[in-house]
Order: C-alpha cells, then sequence, then structure tokens
C-alpha cells in the first residue's frame, strides 16, 4: 500500500468516477484502476460497488476513506506548519455535509462568498438529513458539517450561527384565509387536517414535534398522511390542496411572498431553532476550513 494508490481511491470517492479521478490526477484510467485493484487485492476487500451508471464504496470502502482522509489531512497540516506547498495543499477539496435548510437556504451566499475570496479552493457538498451529517462529522467523512438538530455525540462541537423558525403551511384558498383571519392565533384546527411531515431523522421533522407539544398538540394527534423527504414535493403538495404542512421559514418564504401558500406561526414558539455549524473538535481543522469558518461567521456573525 502506498500513498498513490490512497489517493486514487479518494478521487474516485470525492468525484464518483474512475474517469474523473484519473482526469484530475494527471493520469490514465487503467493506471487508477489499477492503483483500486492493488489496494483490494493487498486488503482483500473490495472497495467499490460498480455499475453501469454509478461507483458506491462498499462498507469496506468507508472504512479506508475515514483512514485516507485523516493521513491526507495530516499531511496538509505538516506542509503548512512547515510553509510548503503539500500534495494538495493548493486545492484541497473541503466536504461539506449539510442538512436540507442550510443545504438550500444559507450555504449558497457562504459558498459565493468563499469562492469569490479563495477562488483556487475547492468544495464538495454532501445535502443529507441531521442525523447523517453528524455521523459524517464523527467518522471523518466530512470536514464541516451544517444541522439544524443538535445530536450529542462525542468530540462534536456545534457553533450556532442562524435562528431559523418554523411555521405551518396551508394552500392560499378562502377556507384558510378565513382561518387566519378568525382564528385568533390557535392552532387547534391542525388536528382536522391532513398532516404531510419531512422525513424521520430531519431536524425540521424533530423541531416540529417540540414546538407542537409546546403549544399543546401531540404529534401523535396529527393525521399525518405522508413523510416526504423533498420539501419542494411538500410545497407543491401542500399547493394542491393534499394537505397542510410544517416547514422553515426560509423555505417557505418565497411561496408565501408570492401568495401561493399562507403561513401560520406555531404559538408559543421561541425565536427559533439554532442552525449550526459543527466540527470533530479531536480532529485539527486545516487552513482552508478555518477559512470556510470565517467566512460564515462574517456573513452570519
Amino acid at each position: 500500500m502506498n500513498l498513490k494508490q490512497l489517493e486514487a481511491f479518494v478521487k474516485v470517492v470525492e468525484t464518483g468516477s474512475f474517469s474523473k479521478a484519473a482526469k484530475e490526477l494527471y493520469l490514465t484510467q487503467p493506471t487508477v484502476s489499477a492503483h483500486i485493484s492493488a489496494l483490494e487485492k493487498e486488503l482483500k476487500v473490495r472497495l467499490f460497488i460498480r455499475n453501469t451508471k454509478e461507483v458506491t464504496m462498499s462498507e469496506a470502502g468507508q472504512d479506508l476513506y475515514k483512514y485516507a482522509r485523516q493521513m491526507f489531512e495530516l499531511e496538509c497540516q505538516i506542509a503548512e506548519h512547515f510553509n510548503i506547498r503539500g500534495r494538495d495543499s493548493a486545492n484541497h477539496c473541503i466536504t461539506i455535509a449539510a442538512s436540507t435548510i442550510p443545504a438550500q437556504y444559507l450555504l449558497p451566499d457562504v459558498l459565493m462568498v468563499f469562492k469569490r475570496r479563495y477562488p483556487e479552493e475547492q468544495f464538495k457538498l454532501v445535502e443529507t438529513d441531521s442525523s447523517e451529517v453528524v455521523s459524517q462529522i464523527v467518522d471523518g467523512m466530512a470536514d464541516v458539517g451544517f444541522t439544524g438538530t443538535v445530536l450529542e455525540k462525542k468530540y462534536c462541537r456545534y457553533i450556532p450561527f442562524y435562528k431559523d423558525k418554523l411555521v405551518i403551511i396551508t394552500p392560499n384558498t378562502d377556507r384558510y384565509q378565513t382561518l387566519r383571519k378568525e382564528g385568533g392565533g390557535g392552532i387547534s384546527w391542525l388536528e382536522e387536517e391532513h398532516v404531510i411531515l419531512r422525513e424521520e431523522g430531519s431536524g425540521t421533522r424533530k423541531e416540529a414535534q417540540k414546538q407542537l407539544r409546546r403549544a399543546g398538540i401531540e404529534m401523535g394527534a396529527l393525521d399525518v398522511i405522508a413523510s416526504i423527504e423533498n420539501q419542494e414535493t411538500i410545497k407543491r403538495s401542500v399547493r394542491q390542496g393534499m394537505g397542510v404542512s410544517i416547514l422553515s421559514q426560509l423555505a417557505a418564504e418565497e411561496e408565501v411572498r408570492e401568495g401561493h401558500i399562507l403561513a401560520f406561526p406555531i404559538p408559543g414558539a421561541d425565536a427559533g431553532r439554532d442552525i449550526n455549524f459543527v466540527y470533530n473538535k479531536n480532529t485539527p481543522l486545516t487552513a482552508n476550513v478555518e477559512r470556510f469558518i470565517k467566512v460564515i461567521k462574517e456573513i452570519y456573525g
């Protein structure tokens, strides 16, 4: 096993393609394939599951990726300490894991400013649910994460940088317009509605459960007809009258502004849930990641 083989392995993981990895490493595709085959032979495992459309890591590949990333991060730290250009110091790829709300509504501004300020930097954004974000940070699969839920995992440090409110969204029909005018701020009517929720594991769903409980409504009392991962699908379903939902105010504000849906506040809600960036406090941050975090603080601090 050598660093060239591990470098080829990491590039295939990060690009999702043998051909793209070869291009970035200035190697031929057969050379990259040979490096991977040599690793698989030496470790006596299968690192990738290949089909005609994509390349995904096996369970053994995921384990190796954790160790390989740590090795290359350490190499970058050595290069930075001695003020030399390491293997990948010029274009280290920052891997970001983010839940839906920060990925879609907060990070685009951060990434734009960061790329303008540091044009040589590269980043990879993985959008997933909050629990998986934390898992990727713990396992060393991501440099920094963004989540609306704090999960008690050792080694994780959470830093809040944005307040996000939840709202109940409904179709913009006469019935709900009247309800908003005459409802007096209460939401007991929610128990009579068909409700569409985000998927299990999402920070939005967990926060909705907490805020509804404070408002006197248990999740078990709701007629939940669907759990949907994609919030654009949820908003479209609400517009078409399939049911009502509870989403981030950030996610709903454009449709509310354009009059496609209505938004109701949740009584007793506080200033909003924290959106946090999270990192593994036992893994020293590279200069690239520290610069990225600095940009976040400048924009939302």
